[in-house]
């Protein structure tokens, strides 16, 4: 939907701004660092977060201002099931633009802790 209105005060405030609001949510923090290392499934982020609900997960990060159209993506790849059926699972992966503001909150946190 094209259209839709944010549904809570999180959402409208990820959106109000330009960068990664951050987190301290420790299945962020995991799914982010192997995310920076590459590409994962979901069920590569279930297991890197040690929770079932990936999906979720990545809606979460998406909420503090991953945008899923140019910072974090899901590509759907072709994939043969184990029954032989043609599936399209998707894959997450962070753009250029979501790695720079990975990058600028993890400098957001260092500088903060240094003052």
């Amino acid at each position: 939907m094209k259209n839709a209105q944010p549904h809570n005060d999180v959402e409208l405030s990820a959106l109000d701004k330009r960068y990664f609001t951050g987190t301290d949510n420790p299945r962020h923090l995991r799914v982010i660092a192997g995310l920076l290392r590459s590409p994962q499934s979901r069920e590569s982020v279930d297991s890197i977060a040690g929770c079932s609900n990936g999906p979720e997960l990545i809606a979460e990060l998406r909420r503090r201002g991953l945008d899923m159209h140019r910072h974090l993506v899901c590509l759907r790849i072709k994939f043969t099931d184990r029954d032989g059926r043609i599936c399209r699972p998707g894959v997450y992966s962070l753009t250029l633009q979501g790695r720079r503001l990975i990058f600028a909150w993890l400098k957001r946190q260092s500088e903060a802790k240094h003052v």
